[in-house]
């Protein structure tokens, strides 16, 4: 099965390209424990601790690594992603 990029796929990947848009990791405070493992792991110090739990202090300079979410001992943190498969032509 090949992967086909729809259009809206598309326009999700142009508008990330040029910042209008951007997906940014989403933090269960909930769930959070403020071990500081994610802002330990973050290359590019865009998280931090406030208040005792993990924030997202600098969004633009979040790459998107999958750091955070995989040092996460308690799942507190998640990189949503839109998969989307199509038929070829």
């Amino acid at each position: 099965m090949n992967l086909v990029l729809t259009v809206e796929v598309m326009d999700i990947m142009t508008k990330l390209q040029r910042g209008d848009d951007k997906w940014l990791p989403r933090i269960d405070h909930d769930l959070c424990t403020g071990c500081g493992d994610c802002v330990s792991a973050c290359p590019v110090d865009a998280l931090g601790l406030v208040n005792g739990k993990a924030v997202l202090i600098r969004p633009e300079a979040c790459t998107y690594c999958l750091a955070c979410e995989n040092v996460c001992p308690v799942d507190a943190i998640e990189l949503p992603f839109l998969i989307v498969f199509g038929e070829e032509d």
